[in-house]
């Protein structure tokens, strides 16, 4: 150690310790870092890992439950006779076509297979049958079709509810899921603007 440093060192048994503190124990303590760094490291990376199977299983939910709500629309504009409502209903099919590409994008980013999921799920295909039960003993039931419809939409809005509130695992996205269901909530009312129409 040189004078220079045994100056700013008033401390005798600083200096004393200074001097003896070898290679040696740089050597070790450069090991004991390199250990804990690297279990830092990996500890992140499973949790990394298990956060982004949990994002990407929540976000191909969310695209079950919006390809359900295309496939619902374009059920429902085939079933109609009104031409309002066959327009209303194909425009919320491309939307909810446009929400679930923007999902997609977001499963890519997490590591998931954009692709997988490109069909509704089991609670959609019952809506689309209990619209076509409806409407063959019904005839063309236009309120029966609302209903149905409503209570898809607002299934859809509790589940991007509970997203929602599970900010920590979402914040990457979580404007995206916000302007989704506010978008959803939007036509959920016009929705019921057009059953109190049809009543």
């Amino acid at each position: 150690m040189n004078q220079f440093m045994m100056l700013l060192l008033p401390d005798k048994k600083l200096r004393r310790n200074l001097k003896s503190f070898n290679i040696l124990n740089l050597y070790k303590i450069k090991k004991q870092i390199e250990r804990l760094l690297t279990s830092i490291i990996n500890n992140f990376n499973l949790n990394t890992m298990e956060s982004n199977k949990e994002v990407i299983s929540d976000l191909n939910s969310l695209v079950t439950i919006l390809n359900d709500g295309k496939q619902g629309y374009e059920s429902a504009a085939e079933t109609t006779d009104s031409l309002e409502l066959k327009a209303v209903f194909g425009k919320y099919a491309l939307e909810r076509a446009a929400y679930a590409a923007e999902l997609k994008a977001h499963i890519k980013q997490h590591g998931g297979n954009e692709d997988d999921n490109d069909n509704g799920g089991l609670l959609g295909a019952v809506h689309r049958t209990w619209i076509d039960v409806k409407q063959a003993f019904a005839g063309n039931d236009n309120k029966a079709i609302l209903d149905a419809i409503l209570t898809g939409e607002k299934s859809a809005i509790e589940k991007y509810d509970g997203y929602i509130a599970d900010y920590t695992d979402h914040a990457d996205h979580l404007a995206l899921l916000q302007k989704q269901r506010d978008g959803i909530q939007t036509d959920l009312k016009q929705i019921e603007a057009l059953k109190l129409q049809n009543s």
